[in-house]
């Protein structure tokens, strides 16, 4: 068993091309985990193993390898920087005790290091940055660290300075041993001088070497006392120890620079994640969580080998070997051959083939420990989020969350032999990406796929084609539109039914209003006296909720209403609880209509890289498009500019975008919130619902 003191659990993450990747290769190459370095832009790195990341260059899917540096074990995630993958550095972080944010030396803090970052603060993971590309047209370290600080709110802790800009960056300064790391022209990772400082940096270095033991020592406030007073550098353990302490609590971040791409500079992050990020035993311990509220019980899950079995599933994965189930163990020890219980589902699953992952390459183990990342093949209901526990001592750890799908498209086979086909493909998809949904159209028959953006859809329609052998004719992408009311309204309705034998019988008074942005559907009931019995209150919420489904307006989703029951009448024979939930299903038809019902869209959070000769252009074509300018930006190549842009206005952007800028123009976008739709979008898009249904 290897010391959990000597574990690193990290995951990589930043915007899309930042480097992530290759920050990945280099540091298995300098570990001796593989002999020759792939290349992303040759579509040959070894995490990007999936087709469609070869060909496009990008990570889809986090992938999971393990490496040894200094005798110290690292189990490292490679997480994909586009915006509409996020979910997949947002489970990732979820089960990681480090991680190191890279960030591009031109491009600086983006908008996708920006959602990550705000993943990586929410799950209280502790980071070191990387920033990469030192060696690019207009990279500066100084202005990306003054981003760090501006744009993310955080306090970068300098630990290296780059020595030559731009095609002339040849290696860093090590602040605290105020040497410098020189490579040579040969690119091999391995060929490095340690001299001293160059002349023209010595100032520098000592100025940034005391401003990073000032602020290291903040830690230790009798270290501090002793430095201030009497000038005393403290030793280098203490200093380190005070950096990793700090790192730990997240009051700052060791920053680094380098190329990963050029070899130059990974050495020194390698060894931060040795020094500074913590080991699993040092890591809040997760919280225990009740089973039915979701609320933390108060226990934690401990990391130690000795507890109770505690694990979470973060990731199912299926290749041509079967289904993988990858599982971050908390606490306690699993061996092949045993019986776990899944306190999701209630069920025991038996444990077979148990697996270390490097990318798609596997390696079989008979047993791991709390502190591992390990892959379980061939589970049967386990779905991401779920916890993996001993049978003797259940309990269940905090749940994962994920978003709402904003973009929909129909599909439908070429062929009548694909129906079978796909609907298996999709159902693993489907346990793959949990921000990926299915749903069959009743009326039309048709399977719609539900996405984060054109892109995830598209890369899903790709997948359908090329891993699983499904041709697939695809509609035109749909938006997520839903309704809402503007006005309150006080209404009665009342169900009555005498047919022979008993009747039905149930009379509600109640008021409909419009409630919070985002606060989705509301129930609750004032009745005083006794004119509703209280057993009926579950009915009539659950006959309200049920409706919210499908509005009056266009049949799309109800949000934000609030239903507040104050008085009713019951029969004490012909009264039951579907009375009264057919009562508040007609109840919900008569008022809704009545309430002011309005078509809210999806507006989303847009981030457009523009250069400077064509920021007038993309401005004027986002006005074009109902967005609304929020900042604009200026960078060392270019300007970006940040809008909210209704979804339904940025189909085929990116192809308008290059067109604009000469292929130089790049964007993301991510869901922000819901808006009402102007009056004359709504009316084209209710009448387009009304035909839909008419022509099933």
């Amino acid at each position: 068993m290897t010391d959990l003191k000597k574990y690193r659990n990290i995951g990589i993450f930043a915007h899309v091309d930042a480097g992530k990747t290759t920050t990945t290769e280099r540091i298995l190459k300098l570990t001796g985990r593989i002999h020759k370095t792939g290349e992303v832009h040759d579509g040959a790195a070894t995490t990007d193993f999936m087709e469609q990341e070869a060909e496009r260059g990008i990570t889809i899917q986090s992938a999971a390898t393990t490496c040894f540096w200094k005798e110290h074990r690292l189990n490292i995630i490679d997480t994909p920087g586009h915006v509409d993958f996020t979910v997949e550095v947002y489970r990732s972080l979820k089960v990681l005790d480090g991680g190191v944010g890279v960030f591009c030396g031109s491009g600086g803090v983006e908008p996708q290091s920006e959602t990550n970052w705000r993943y990586a603060n929410d799950s209280e993971v502790a980071r070191i940055i990387f920033v990469n590309k030192m060696d690019r047209m207009g990279a500066d370290f100084y202005r990306v660290v003054d981003q760090i600080k501006n744009v993310l709110a955080a306090r970068p802790l300098v630990m290296t300075l780059p020595i030559g800009r731009e095609e002339d960056f040849i290696g860093v300064v090590d602040v605290l041993s105020q040497k410098a790391y020189v490579w040579d022209e040969t690119g091999l990772p391995e060929n490095y001088d340690i001299i001293d400082i160059p002349a023209d940096l010595v100032d520098d270095a000592k100025a940034y070497r005391e401003e990073l033991i000032e602020t290291a020592l903040e830690i230790d406030e009798e270290l501090m006392l002793t430095y201030l007073e009497e000038g005393e550098e403290p030793a280098l353990e203490d200093i380190k120890r005070c950096i990793r302490e700090g790192t730990r609590t997240l009051q700052f971040f060791p920053t680094y620079c380098g190329s990963a791409f050029k070899n130059k500079g990974v050495q020194l992050v390698l060894d931060a994640v040795v020094d500074y990020l913590p080991s699993p035993d040092e890591v809040d311990p997760q919280d225990l969580t009740d089973e039915e509220t979701g609320e933390p019980t108060g226990d934690k899950a401990i990391v130690s080998a000795d507890e109770p079995l505690r694990a979470l599933a973060f990731k199912i994965m299926d290749d041509r070997f079967g289904a993988l189930t990858f599982v971050r163990i908390y606490s306690g020890v699993l061996n092949k051959g045993d019986t776990i219980l899944n306190s999701a589902t209630g069920k025991t699953e038996r444990i077979g083939r148990m697996v270390e992952m490097h990318a798609n390459e596997r390696n079989e183990i008979s047993s791991a420990q709390a502190g591992d990342i390990i892959a379980i093949v061939g589970m049967k209901n386990v779905k991401t989020g779920h916890t993996l526990c001993d049978v003797k001592h259940p309990c269940t750890l905090e749940a994962m969350i994920f978003p709402e799908p904003v973009i929909s498209i129909a599909v439908t086979p070429k062929d009548k032999g694909s129906v079978e086909k796909m609907s298996i493909a999709i159902g693993k998809m489907v346990a793959e990406d949990p921000s990926f949904q299915v749903e069959t159209d009743e009326d039309s028959g048709e399977t719609i796929l539900k996405g984060m953006g054109e892109l995830h859809l598209d890369i899903k329609v790709d997948i359908l084609k090329r891993t699983y052998g499904v041709e697939l004719q695809v509609g035109q992408p749909q938006v997520a539109y839903r309704e809402t009311i503007t006005q309150a309204i006080e209404d009665s309705y009342t169900h009555k039914k005498q047919s022979g034998g008993s009747g039905q019988f149930g009379k509600i008074d109640y008021r409909i209003r419009p409630g919070e942005v985002g606060s989705g559907f509301k129930f609750k009931s004032t009745v005083v006296g006794g004119n509703v019995p209280k057993e009926f209150f579950p009915a009539i919420e659950k006959g309200f909720a049920g409706m919210m489904q499908e509005g009056t307006l266009a049949g799309f989703p109800v949000l934000d209403v609030e239903v507040e029951l104050f008085d009713g009448g019951y029969h004490a024979v012909d009264s039951s609880a579907v009375a009264f939930e057919i009562a508040a299903r007609g109840a919900f038809r008569q008022s809704m209509p009545k309430a002011g019902p309005q078509l809210i869209e999806p507006i989303m959070k847009v981030d457009v890289f523009t250069p400077d000769d064509n920021v007038g252009d993309v401005i004027g074509d986002l006005n074009r498009r109902r967005g609304m300018i929020k900042d604009q930006e200026p960078g060392a190549t270019g300007v970006r500019i940040k809008a909210d842009v209704p979804l339904s206005e940025m189909f085929g952007y990116i192809g308008h975008l290059r067109t604009i800028t000469s292929g130089r123009g790049q964007f993301s976008m991510e869901f922000s919130h819901y808006l009402p739709c102007p009056q004359q979008v709504a009316e084209k898009v209710i009448v387009e619902a009304k035909a839909r249904k008419a022509a099933k």
